[in-house]
């Protein structure tokens, strides 16, 4: 890779707003608790807010959904009018988010070059979707960001990090880097401070990546596939459409050089999967409305093996395990998941993704029901699961 991809942005942070209120939590959460954003709404009251420049997926497909969208790229050309921003030139941002549990979540804000990135399945770019796109989730998305004077994403970007080189020594560094927010997020969001990075660390930062990216491919050397450099962690869907209006872009405007437009990139967060902070939390399968015997027999004959990936089921009060056949994927839940895909086309059932794993033991306890608890990913297995295997099915983890 002769050129980094991962670069300093202009970064704008609101001059003299209060804080408390100008950060929200990324729009795709709360999906179903319209209550949470009202509440949202009301905190922010008049003041300088992002919540006035996202779209919450809770508004999604609501009366509140146009009248919105028409409101924010008119409240972001408003506050760039009004000088509610300042600007921080060809720097990045070093976080450090406290969440709920104690644990400090270490991150550095740049902007990533799409021209890096494919989110499509089979894609062999640099930079890879860790879920299949729906693309259906794009255009809503499209519509806030395609004349959007600034933007605001919520994309977490993941490095595979063991050496722990990148980000690592920022956070060495950072009382000697200037402090730009250090603030209570609302809504029990915890705690987050940013520094600012410019200068010559930027270029210190770009010269460890340089050689980070030029020998990456060696820890994979071992895998089918081609190597890459970051997957997206969250906001998959964020990060597709900046991606698409890219795209869009240039194909209304052949032959121009958009070498430099600010379109071509999009404000990330990268983070290291071996933080200490990133726990990897499994979400488990449960099929109701199925026969679980014959799914059971059918899952025993078509994907497992003598020896395999050890995957506990349970139906009613029984209980046992079955080895999943790890020639067909890299993860567990990837055998998992295929088999089921399968299975469901042709039979009876409805599949749901639990968290819990009590809850997904009594799920299965009821009439017509499996359940299927799937062992913790290694962090590793991240990497290696998409360079194998494409993009990982839906719902093959969690980040806490």
């Amino acid at each position: 890779m002769k050129e980094n991809i991962f670069l300093p942005a202009d970064i704008l942070l609101p001059k003299d707003a209060d804080m408390h209120k100008w950060a929200v939590i990324a729009c795709d959460q709360f999906t179903s608790d319209q209550a949470y954003w009202d509440r949202v709404r009301a905190t922010a009251g008049d003041a300088p807010s992002t919540i006035n420049l996202i779209l919450p997926e809770a508004e999604l497909g609501t009366e509140k959904e146009a009248e919105h969208t028409a409101l924010i790229n008119r409240t972001m050309e408003q506050y760039v009018a009004e000088g509610v921003f300042e600007t921080y030139a060809d720097s990045f941002v070093y976080v450090e988010r406290t969440l709920e549990n104690g644990t400090i979540r270490k991150g550095l804000i740049g902007k990533l070059d799409l021209d890096a990135y494919d989110y499509n399945v089979g894609s062999t770019s640099a930079v890879r979707a860790t879920e299949k796109t729906v693309v259906e989730r794009i255009p809503p998305r499209q519509r806030v960001r395609r004349n959007a004077p600034i933007e605001l994403p919520h994309i977490l970007m993941l490095c595979d990090d063991h050496e722990k080189v990148l980000i690592e020594p920022v956070a060495a560094k950072k009382d000697q880097l200037k402090k730009l927010y250090d603030f209570d997020l609302m809504e029990g969001g915890g705690h987050i401070t940013g520094w600012l990075v410019e200068g010559e660390d930027v270029a210190e930062f770009q010269k460890v990546l340089a050689d980070y990216a030029e020998h990456v491919g060696e820890k994979y050397a071992d895998l089918e596939g081609v190597p890459m450099l970051f997957a997206t962690g969250d906001g998959n869907h964020s990060l597709a459409t900046a991606k698409s209006c890219y795209e869009e872009l240039k194909a209304n405007n052949p032959g121009a050089d958009l070498s430099h437009h600010p379109a071509r990139y999009a404000l990330v967060e990268l983070e290291n999967i071996h933080d200490e902070a990133q726990v990897f939390e499994p979400i488990h399968r449960v099929i109701v409305n199925t026969d679980p015997e014959a799914l059971l027999e059918a899952l025993k004959a078509e994907a497992c093996a003598e020896e395999g990936f050890e995957v506990r089921w349970y139906i009613g009060d029984k209980t046992g395990t079955v080895k999943l056949d790890p020639a067909k994927s890299e993860l567990a839940v990837g055998v998992l998941q295929a088999f089921l895909d399968d299975y469901l086309k042709k039979n009876a059932g409805d599949i749901d993704y639990i968290h819990d794993d009590d809850a997904l033991i009594n799920l299965a306890k009821q009439d017509n029901a499996i359940g299927f608890l799937l062992p913790g990913m290694e962090k590793s297995q991240l990497f290696r699961g998409v360079i194998h295997d494409g993009a990982l099915p839906r719902k093959t983890f969690s980040i806490r």
